[in-house]
């Protein structure tokens, strides 16, 4: 046997070798993600997340497992206060208000929904805010008339049902928004 053929064997015998190590740690890699990403709504649902901001009605930075995320909460839009590209929104300040008042300074659970997804097209965090009552502050907004069912490019989201019963029933009660007095449901218009 001639020295190439036999550096030539080692060498595809060095090759095999490193493709399995590399093919296996991607493996690996693959199954912890996985794993995390598969377990991260239930460790969001027992663990508390601290309200580092409020945005507005429907957004605030969050504290999760010690990163500063902005999370967009699933299912509900209130009206815009802080959107450099439009006029403050009627009932906006209000929802806003709001929102400072039973999230600001909190420690909250996160639940996320596996149809809408975890990330959305802005990078932020998607998901339901539980309040430490135990309530759904998603549901708690819209019941109360301070914001709007929002269902994202026709996705049947985990609480889609619910959320547009609160609606109806806000609306029904001329709640917030829906007073004749303040929007009559009609939030593109200016604040007074």
């Amino acid at each position: 046997m001639s020295k190439s053929s036999i550096t030539l064997r080692h060498s595809k015998k060095a090759f095999a070798l490193l493709f399995t190590l590399v093919a296996g740690a991607v493996l690996i890699y693959a199954g912890n993600n996985v794993t995390t990403k598969n377990n991260s709504v239930a460790s969001s649902l027992n663990s508390a997340h601290k309200i580092l901001k409020v945005v507005d009605g429907d957004t605030a930075e969050v504290d999760i497992y010690g990163q500063k995320r902005t999370v967009r909460f699933i299912g509900m839009d209130t009206p815009e206060v802080v959107d450099p590209r439009k006029t403050v929104q009627c009932f906006g300040r209000e929802a806003s208000s709001k929102g400072h008042e039973l999230l600001e300074g909190k420690s909250v659970q996160l639940e996320y929904d596996p149809v809408v997804g975890e990330i959305d097209k802005y990078g932020r965090t998607l998901a339901y805010v539980i309040l430490p009552s135990g309530e759904m502050y998603n549901q708690k907004m819209i019941a109360e008339g301070y914001a709007h069912e929002y269902t994202y490019q026709s996705q049947v989201y985990k609480y889609q049902t619910q959320f547009k019963v609160a609606q109806n029933a806000a609306e029904a009660g001329q709640l917030g928004l829906w007073n004749p007095s303040t929007c009559n449901g009609d939030t593109k218009q200016a604040a007074k």
